[in-house]
């Protein structure tokens, strides 16, 4: 039996916030309400964000942060926290594609961040649960034991603390799995929101509900907001998507969402952090709540604007049932990352002219380590100083196997974008029943409606602000999915994750 035909409850659990939104106060920072002129403006208040600011506040120069709502309540606040240099089966794969000097400062640079996390820990005494403890990619199909021991040989190489096991501490038989040691676990938002207050303590800035809606270029470049404008010799973009696209990010980085349950069971694994590579994925890891350990459960990855998000947690939850001693459900929450063609992030400067304006993304679901590394070289790269892991991390790189990835990606874009506008709108003008919503054309023109539990009818283009592409309801999140790159919209249309910068337009139901 599968993991997937596994007999559950068939139900899903309550939607609710991520175990680390919930378990930390929610932060209160003052909006933008005049023109600033600081030395260094960060755009985007997550772990990427605020580590850069973080940086250069301590080396005394003026930052403003930038956040359109709170602080790490974005993707980082929705991450699995796994702290950790091990991302699934990737050194094996990279030593072949871009060469074992580039591969060994990946490794490198992400086992760096792990100690510059453990570092800041110590010496800001931050409370956030952070301890040492393996990290385990592993296998349960006889199949792909070679990969597995490939990856333990190309890790070795690189110098990480690799071993081929074939014993886990999960209460379930393995293949085989390549254990590291020495990586980490920790809450992200208690690590971050003390950042953040370290920042706003030093003298420089954190701004919330502050919309950055572009970047003006110029002696001085300017992020233009709906509060007014930030002005700074060097721009930080750390937006998860870029506001700034000069080196067409959108043809380069590929949008997933994925599931995540905090499930509270009797035979929760006392260390570890687990990734199964192949479908379906999974993610475990434990994380202590009070007095009591949780394991979280995630994977169900598919493409932004595709798939049924309702059916992937009921998917997840089967597993969870199969694999544990399920005893409740409190917590299901879903993320969104992009990937590059390479999976390796690019963290430089915005375009061939941009010397003032840097940017980072691309993290492909292991943020903790690369936006750690990411916002300090972008840190670096503001103060002029030298930092050993820029020539991974460039967006200018170029490799024949990233090409053919990035042709195949782009096809999809296409094909999505013609049928979004041929086969994917109603003829029909008949409105949706309570918690239903639809995509028809009202007057030639696509329009998205929801009607909510309480009988509003809330109506929205469908047309994404992006690049045109029609969006697709996602009834699990409440919020109308772009498939092409990965836009997302709240019923009403507000902007909640980019690249689109503009809300969706609101349209009457006669419109």
């Amino acid at each position: 039996m599968s993991d997937d035909e596994s007999a559950g409850d068939g139900t899903a659990p309550t939607p609710t916030e991520s175990v680390w939104i919930d378990t930390t106060p929610e932060t209160s920072y003052d909006p933008l309400s005049a023109d600033r002129r600081v030395d260094v403006a960060v755009v985007g208040g997550g772990i990427t964000g605020l580590t850069a600011a973080a940086e250069l506040a301590d080396a005394g120069e003026e930052v403003a942060v930038v956040e359109s709502g709170h602080v790490v309540e974005g993707v980082t606040g929705r991450t699995t926290a796994k702290v950790t240099a091990q991302h699934g089966l990737i050194y094996d794969r990279l030593r072949s594609t871009v060469g074992d000097g580039l591969a060994r400062q990946y490794a490198e640079a992400n086992q760096r961040a792990i100690e510059h996390i453990a570092e800041t820990v110590e010496r800001r005494e931050i409370e956030c649960d952070f301890g040492r403890t393996p990290a385990y990619t592993y296998t349960d199909s006889p199949d792909r034991r070679d990969a597995i021991a490939a990856e333990v040989d190309a890790a070795t190489a690189l110098g990480l603390p690799a071993s081929f096991v074939e014993d886990t501490p999960l209460p379930f038989d393995v293949e085989a799995a390549i254990r590291v040691d020495d990586q980490a676990r920790f809450h992200p938002r208690e690590y971050l929101l003390a950042l953040a207050a370290s920042i706003d303590e030093a003298g420089s800035h954190v701004f919330e509900r502050t919309k950055a809606l572009e970047i003006e270029r110029g002696r001085l470049n300017r992020v233009v907001t709906d509060r007014g404008t930030v002005a700074a010799e060097t721009v930080v973009v750390a937006t998860h998507f870029p506001i700034l696209d000069r080196r067409l990010f959108f043809a380069r980085l590929y949008p997933e969402r994925s599931y995540v349950l905090a499930v509270r069971a009797s035979d929760v694994p006392t260390e570890g952090l687990y990734y199964k590579p192949g479908e379906p994925m999974r993610s475990l890891r434990t994380h202590v709540a009070g007095q009591e350990d949780l394991v979280l459960v995630g994977g169900e990855a598919h493409k932004t604007g595709h798939g049924d998000a309702p059916e992937r947690y009921e998917r997840l939850e089967r597993y969870a049932r199969k694999r544990f001693d399920v005893e409740e459900i409190p917590y299901r929450w879903s993320t969104q990352d992009y990937s590059t063609p390479d999976r390796i992030p690019f963290v430089g400067r915005a375009g061939p002219t941009s010397d003032g304006i840097l940017v980072g993304t691309g993290f492909g679901g292991w943020g903790m380590t690369n936006g750690t590394a990411a916002g300090r070289l972008l840190a670096d790269m503001a103060l002029g100083r030298p930092n050993p892991y820029r020539t991974v991390y460039d967006p200018t790189r170029f490799s024949f196997s990233a090409v053919r990835t990035a042709l195949k990606e782009n096809a999809h874009v296409a094909k999505e974008f013609v049928t979004g506008w041929t086969d994917g709108l109603r003829a029909d003008a008949a409105t949706p029943a309570p918690g239903e919503a639809r995509v028809v054309r009202h007057d030639g023109r696509p329009v998205g409606q929801y009607r909510d539990e309480g009988g509003e009818l809330h109506t929205v283009s469908a047309v994404c602000t992006h690049m045109d592409c029609i969006v697709d309801w996602n009834d699990a999140e409440k919020t109308w999915d772009c498939p092409c790159h990965g836009s997302r919209f709240d019923p009403d249309g507000s902007v909640l994750d980019g690249p689109a910068v503009e809300d969706l337009p609101r349209r009457s139901p006669r419109d």
